[in-house]
């Protein structure tokens, strides 16, 4: 190895290094401040290993305010969102990439529009027709009376149930399969929706893997949508809930730091056991 290719690679691990460091250093921060007492935060937060160690900060989350029911509202809205935006979205892609029907260029072409207009755009609109749908939340016929679907899990599982990202990419998955499968099953009798499931849903389970991944993570960390449509204590989700921790002159760092650990193990956990379809989907679209 000549001296510039050794020079190259020191520089390329100190690089790595520094960039590692840069990335963690934040959730080190984090969980040294979850486990030090009160006093010790305010006099030593540049520290990075606790003095008096305690997991008082993490009791406080759970006694402090109703944090178990943020987790439990944010599972259901993001498992929920998973789920819809999987289904509605595979059902999608597999009817413009394997489906001929008039329109199917203009209707892909209006689902890639729609990702160019940014999510706040949509907001204002969305939050009218979800409070004034008809026969919803009290609403007469006509959306007057009551409040929809304002402060329901509707209300955050409606506008997202089939997201144009879901449709486009789970396209392009289906796109890669050859067309000679869903004719042979037409061939033997098999219906559209059958074909669907059990031919072609089976071989695109890396593309799910990744979307369901990247839904579930957004659905979870999600806080201005729920912000706007949640409004009881009772309903909030856990990123809006950590909010609660923070006064408009104090802020309780411990119990805010011991639940953002909390918070982030869900989707730790689901990335570190769906690691394998996420470089089987990388490998994927890097080859196509």
């Amino acid at each position: 190895m000549s001296k510039r290719q050794r020079i190259g690679r020191v520089a390329w691990y100190v690089a790595v290094i520094l960039i590692s460091l840069v990335t963690v250093m934040p959730l080190i921060w984090t969980l040294s401040t979850s486990l030090k007492p009160a006093a010790e935060i305010l006099g030593g937060y540049l520290s990075l290993i606790p003095q008096s160690p305690t997991i008082a900060n993490y009791v406080a989350v759970f006694t402090e305010s109703p944090f178990a029911r943020y987790l439990l509202n944010s599972f259901v809205l993001a498992i929920a969102g998973t789920a819809t935006n999987l289904f509605f979205g595979s059902l999608g892609g597999y009817a413009l990439a394997k489906l001929h029907f008039t329109g199917r260029k203009a209707v892909f072409g209006v689902f890639l529009g729609s990702m160019m207009i940014p999510g706040i755009v949509t907001m204002i609109p969305s939050f009218i027709v979800l409070r004034y749908f008809p026969l919803a939340g009290g609403n007469d016929l006509f959306g007057q009376g009551g409040v929809g679907f304002i402060n329901s899990y509707w209300a955050i599982i409606l506008p997202g149930a089939a997201g144009a990202l879901a449709v486009f990419f789970m396209k392009q998955f289906f796109e890669s399969l050859p067309d000679e499968m869903g004719e042979a099953a037409r061939i033997d009798g098999a219906g559209e929706f059958r074909i669907f499931v059990q031919i072609y849903l089976p071989q695109v389970a890396a593309g799910l893997a990744i979307l369901g991944i990247m839904t579930f993570q957004a659905g979870w960390n999600s806080f201005l949508w729920p912000l706007i449509v949640l409004n009881t204590p009772e309903m909030l989700t856990v990123q809006v809930g950590l909010a609660s921790f923070i006064g408009d002159h104090t802020t309780n760092f411990g119990p805010l730091m011991a639940g953002t650990i909390v918070s982030s193990l869900p989707v730790l956990v689901i990335f570190a056991f769906a690691q394998r379809y996420i470089v089987q989907g990388v490998s994927f679209t890097s080859s196509k």
